[in-house]
């Protein structure tokens, strides 16, 4: 993997959301952690790092195989985590570092963009809508309404398929391992962009690239991977 730049041209970047757009994952691990213990899954902040970047009822499912309670579902605890995801968004919400000029960099490149997340749609309008994106995206893709969330590539395969882009030509933007799995599976190359404190998280080594922040993709950056010869 090279330092610097990808092992092939791109011609389209599908961003993933949480994490890499907004910084939510703090709501996520707080709204777990606030309605779980309510249905006797002794959560912890640990537990809520290592099922990042799964889809919600995917999360809820586990720990419900883990510590079955009764009366409520599955989806209705989901969705009581995601009602309060979005209402800490809509409140509190900011771009990570970088977002605004790594996106005016893609733009001005005339590369189409797309989203390619494991959240349901009312968080994705709540996220965008914070942030002044509405418009910026030409496909907006959840697993919500898939079979499989990440880490199975189906969702960035459908990013790819509205966009009319080839996988192999895409750039996945991801900031979880899970994310980096299914953007690989897709046979899509993955920029990693992990928190802080999993830069170290040698499980990364899969993305063909790890940037600290969004603000490393500059417009020449993003040239010199357009110009890279295709292997």
């Amino acid at each position: 993997m090279s330092e610097q730049q990808l092992s092939g041209p791109i011609a389209a970047v599908i961003f993933d959301m949480d994490g890499v757009l907004v910084d939510s994952e703090p709501f996520w691990q707080q709204a777990e952690l606030a309605v779980l213990p309510r249905y006797g899954v002794p959560l912890t902040l640990a537990d809520t790092v290592t099922t990042k970047g799964l889809r919600i009822d995917q999360v809820v499912a586990l720990w419900h195989r883990r510590y079955p309670w009764q009366g409520t579902s599955i989806h209705e605890v989901a969705e009581q985590i995601v009602a309060k995801v979005a209402e800490l968004v809509r409140t509190e919400g900011q771009p990570l570092p970088g977002v605004a000029s790594a996106i005016a960099a893609i733009q001005a490149a005339k590369l189409p963009l797309a989203l390619a997340t494991s959240s349901p749609r009312p968080l994705i309008e709540a996220t965008l809508t914070r942030l002044g994106l509405t418009d910026t995206f030409m496909a907006l893709c959840s697993a919500e309404d898939l079979p499989y969330g990440k880490p199975h590539p189906q969702v960035y395969l459908k990013a790819a398929a509205a966009l009319g882009v080839a996988p192999e030509h895409c750039l996945a933007i991801e900031d979880s391992v899970n994310g980096v799995i299914a953007a690989k599976a897709a046979t899509m190359q993955a920029l990693a962009i992990p928190e802080a404190e999993q830069q170290q998280d040698r499980r990364f080594a899969i993305a063909d690239l790890q940037f600290s922040s969004l603000t490393q993709l500059s417009p020449q950056w993003l040239a010199a991977q357009q110009r890279t010869p295709s292997n």
